[in-house]
């Protein structure tokens, strides 16, 4: 292409990404920059009604909300959520890869395919059927550990178990979205590197360790950034499960904005918890991507 022709490139380029750019500006730029100016606002039920009830002021929703012991706790519960599913999930989306990507398993399509399906099937559907398995005295879970002698669990009504039983839940729903994406990366890797390690002598784990994790480090730094977005943004799995509780335990900072938000029409108060949630996720992203490029993984 000469230097010439580089104008009439560029116009193309513009041409053909401009309805990608006009959903982006409509359907989530607008919206932000509308959700960041109410935030500053007491928009509730009232002001819905009639305008003229809305009144700005200023910083008072930030003020309250760090203020509020629930959304302290709701906070706490979402970095459990994200400490403990982060590796949980990462894990097993790579296991799950590598699994599928052996050579040696027979029938990979169908096995792709079956880990594969619980994120494409519909999370409320699928939700409602683990609070039955879940069940304390009728589900299959607690069935199962009581054939080997562990008492039943209540899984959704204790406090220290609702947690753990939702991450279960979140990994189980979630992986194969992953898992696609690492056997994506596991499929770039260079057989030669592999098959060089091989013939000096390197065993399955110091093939991994020292040619496969180095090759596939992008595409860990893109699954973990994605699974910590998703994990600060759990709603449905904890509305529908727990309704937030027992005791408030699986409250996510979410699930507090639609409470205030669409529970309780603090309008106001709900976006600004949108904006602090929206500051936390960049805020992580980018100590994520300095993390990695110190480690050279970008």
């Amino acid at each position: 292409m000469t230097i010439a022709g580089r104008p009439t490139e560029a116009r193309a380029g513009w041409l053909l990404s401009t309805p990608a750019l006009a959903a982006i500006t409509i359907f989530f730029l607008f919206p932000a920059l509308a959700s960041l100016a109410l935030s500053f606002t007491d928009f509730d039920i009232y002001a819905l009604s009639d305008l003229a009830n809305l009144r700005f002021i200023g910083l008072g929703n930030y003020s309250a909300l760090l203020g509020n012991p629930l959304f302290w706790q709701a906070m706490g519960n979402t970095m459990w959520f994200v400490v403990l599913g982060v590796p949980l999930l990462v894990a097993t989306s790579l296991g799950a890869a590598l699994l599928v990507n052996a050579r040696m398993l027979r029938w990979r399509p169908l096995w792709r395919v079956a880990l594969f399906a619980p994120y494409v099937t519909t999370l409320v559907a699928t939700a409602v059927v683990w609070r039955y398995l879940l069940h304390t005295r009728y589900g299959l879970i607690n069935y199962a550990l009581g054939s080997v002698g562990i008492a039943p669990i209540d899984w959704l009504g204790s406090p220290n178990a609702s947690l753990p039983a939702i991450l279960i839940f979140v990994a189980w729903k979630s992986f194969g979205y992953n898992m696609i994406i690492f056997l994506a990366a596991l499929q770039t890797v260079p057989k030669e590197l592999t098959e060089a390690a091989l013939i000096d002598g390197a065993g399955a784990w110091s093939r991994f360790r020292h040619v496969t994790l180095p090759a596939i480090s992008p595409t860990m730094l893109l699954v973990a950034i994605l699974t910590v977005s998703g994990m600060f943004q759990l709603f449905a799995e904890p509305y529908v499960m727990t309704q937030g509780g027992p005791s408030q335990s699986t409250v996510t900072v979410l699930y507090f904005m639609y409470e205030e938000g669409f529970k309780y029409w603090s309008l106001g108060s709900g976006a600004s918890v949108a904006v602090v949630l929206f500051l936390i996720i960049v805020a992580v992203t980018m100590l994520q991507l300095r993390f990695a490029k110190r480690g050279g993984a970008i």
